[in-house]
């Protein structure tokens, strides 16, 4: 079995779309980072190559982190920076079909739901064999993405899950039986 702990990155504190933005994690939550220091197994650790993945990543008191961009956020494209008024304004339409139908839609310059979780979903699958705990630091939508995975679930439906900063989701591997086997999602204090 190889069991996958997923956490989300620090807060950022933005008000816009960070989706490949480095910005830097706020990481003065140090209650919340102790619940998961004592939570999460040793384990091989990965994050995305994002400062605020990599930020908390290193925070967790496992030394440094394998970094992969293959967990980075979605990348917003022309949309990096904006807030969601400003860009529903200029792409009422567009914004409407990325956000309740995820799939194929895709902000300019940017991913599409559909290339951001198979991109996410590869990498997941090349490790999944690995067998014991590996630790994952990264994103909002990577993690509903190994979620949808694990649990078959349509994007639109996987988009209803929270997933807060400095959360715990974990999805186990059962490599006998083939299947995934969902242990928590967004666990926090």
């Amino acid at each position: 079995m190889t069991r996958f702990w997923w956490v989300r990155h620090g807060p950022t504190h933005l008000k816009t779309l960070a989706g490949w933005t480095d910005a830097p994690a706020d990481l003065s939550d140090s209650a919340q980072i102790d619940w998961l220091k004592n939570r999460l197994p040793d384990g091989a650790l990965f994050s995305s190559d994002l400062l605020r993945a990599v930020q908390t990543a290193e925070a967790l008191g496992r030394g440094a982190p394998q970094q992969d961009p293959a967990f980075r956020e979605t990348n917003f494209g022309a949309w990096e920076g904006l807030s969601h008024a400003e860009i529903a304004e200029k792409w009422l339409d567009l914004s409407h079909s990325v956000w309740t139908h995820p799939g194929h839609a895709a902000p300019p310059g940017g991913e599409s739901w559909n290339t951001m979780a198979a991109r996410v979903q590869s990498a997941i699958t090349a490790r999944k064999d690995i067998g014991g705990d590996v630790i994952i630091v990264a994103h909002h939508g990577p993690i509903l993405a190994a979620l949808q995975l694990a649990s078959a679930t349509p994007a639109d439906r996987v988009l209803a899950f929270s997933i807060n900063n400095l959360s715990l989701t974990r999805l186990d591997w059962l490599p006998e039986a083939q299947t995934w086997r969902i242990g928590c999602v967004n666990q926090h204090l």
